[in-house]
């Protein structure tokens, strides 16, 4: 037989297309070319798959191979079809048989010795390959990434060899299961350990509740940052539908996989100095940015005003959406961004406005220019804005405060009281929604338009308000609203009240 197909699958975003590999064989001059939009290491492949065959001792045929990559129009990057154009040729010379190709979908970059080497994105070629009814075929080093989908058929080997012995039935390849543990322990950091800041404790419990964004707003060591890093221990385990959301974002992105805690939501706090497209994603081949990895867990950003204000401008439209959408000349690819965010500001450049030390020597003119390194229409999207004060030496010598396993318990069971209502978290409910799930009553519509007239607030941040309350009420097991509620969400507006 002179013709051989094999099946693979590339990488377009969070989707993994099907690849066809036809490889024909024919009389005339010997050599090898690859077509159907290949990249550069795509066209390299022939290089290594001849090397891998010949050090693997097979023959490498003295014939014209060509070897078509279909659909012709999907761009095709990276070492991951070198497995299947090997077996292509393997098979359309007639030395493994061709019939057991069809079951199996192959992914893996060859060595000059034979051995096969990881690759990315393995986990959604997985999921793909396992709608489609076919087990996948990957290196030993990705096999404990693919076997994360449960009731997939995952077959790993190291080497070529291990490949064509299975499908010519010399030596057989176990299927590979992952040891996935039910229950993982929480190895985030513990919110116990932060002493005093009570206020502070209670946003960051509420905005867990809700999945809100809280910036934190105080001079410097007073335990911010501290803070934020407990959030996620605070937050509920992701379900196995969300964790693999999560991870196949890291596996698109080249990072590990960690099985014993991959359900763990995941804590991202770039340097003020990243660019827009490390943030949000892009690239002439578009790669996920800092807001994809924190996808269902936290995106950190200390000392918010240093960031480049057209860094921050494009958090705005993800923080609505919950996805980005990255447009090239040649290339589009639309990622989840469903984070949130938690960021950290001093009052004033040298940091100390209003600290008892009476250290701060700003002027009004240095504080207004500094806090105008970020703009309104980003404001007005953070739910919770408050201000984290000095400790005293009694409140730093006190005792620990709520442990995050108490803290998490109050926040799952307000997250489980929202999805039976509306099938979403607070702040992802739409106006409709929101009308049902918020109901005032008069004295208390009152209460809010006053607000609304007196800190001039915009139409987002009203309902951006109500979002909060309604959080607080689920925190305390309430079905209505009450007045109480309502005045600590508007409390929670600190940069409004100061305009």
């Amino acid at each position: 037989m002179s013709l051989a197909i094999v099946y693979s699958r590339a990488q377009t975003g969070m989707d993994a297309p099907l690849v066809t590999v036809e490889v024909h064989l024919s009389n005339g001059l010997p050599g090898l070319s690859i077509v159907g939009l290949p990249e550069t290491a795509v066209k390299e492949s022939k290089d290594r798959v001849r090397g891998a065959i010949l050090n693997s001792q097979f023959e490498f045929p003295a014939r014209r191979i060509t070897i078509n990559l279909a659909p012709a129009d999907l761009p095709k990057e990276g070492g991951r079809f070198d497995l299947p154009i090997a077996l292509g040729i393997l098979a359309a010379s007639g030395q493994i048989p061709a019939k057991k190709l069809s079951r199996y979908e192959f992914a893996g970059e060859l060595a000059l010795s034979g051995a096969l080497r990881s690759v990315t994105g393995i986990l959604p070629m997985a999921v793909h390959t396992h709608k489609a009814g076919r087990a996948v075929v990957v290196s030993a080093g990705n096999a404990a990434e693919a076997a994360l989908v449960r009731e997939a058929t995952v077959l790993a080997g190291a080497q070529l060899l291990d490949i064509t012995g299975h499908l010519t039935q010399t030596r057989s390849l176990e299927p590979h299961t992952a040891s996935l543990a039910e229950n993982v322990v929480n190895s985030t950091p513990d919110l116990g350990d932060v002493r005093g800041q009570h206020q502070a404790r209670r946003a960051l419990e509420v905005a867990a509740a809700g999945g809100h964004s809280l910036l934190m707003i105080g001079p410097p060591g007073t335990g911010k940052s501290l803070l934020a890093s407990r959030l996620p221990g605070i937050l509920p385990e992701m379900s196995e539908a969300e964790a693999l959301e999560t991870a196949a974002i890291a596996s698109i992105s080249g990072q590990p996989i960690d099985p014993a805690s991959w359900r763990q939501r995941r804590f991202r706090a770039p340097h003020h100095t990243a660019s827009a497209v490390a943030l949000v994603g892009g690239g002439s081949c578009p790669r996920p940015g800092e807001i994809s990895l924190a996808h269902h867990g936290v995106l950190f950003l200390d000392e918010l005003p240093e960031f480049d204000r057209r860094v921050l401008e494009v958090l705005r439209e993800p923080l609505e959406s919950g996805r980005i959408i990255i447009s090239r000349a040649a290339r589009q690819a639309e990622y989840p961004a469903q984070f949130q965010l938690i960021a950290a500001m001093n009052p004033c450049p040298c940091g100390y406005l209003g600290d008892a030390s009476g250290r701060c020597r700003c002027t009004s003119d240095q504080v207004e220019r500094y806090r105008r390194r970020i703009s309104g229409p980003l404001l007005d999207r953070i739910d919770l804005q408050i201000e984290v004060p000095r400790l005293s030496f009694d409140q730093l010598a006190g005792p620990r405060g709520e442990a995050s396993r108490v803290v998490r318990q109050r926040v799952t069971a307000a997250r489980q009281c929202q999805l039976q209502r509306s099938s979403s978290l607070n702040n992802r409910l739409d106006n409709r929604q929101l009308e049902r799930a918020c109901r005032l009553q008069a004295a208390d519509r009152q209460l809010l338009q006053q607000a609304m007239e007196h800190l001039n607030l915009s139409a987002r941040a009203y309902h951006r308000i109500l979002k909060v309350a309604r959080s607080i009420a689920d925190l305390a097991g309430t079905t209505a609203i009450r007045p109480e509620q309502l005045s600590e969400a508007i409390a929670y507006r600190r940069l409004d009240r100061s305009a």
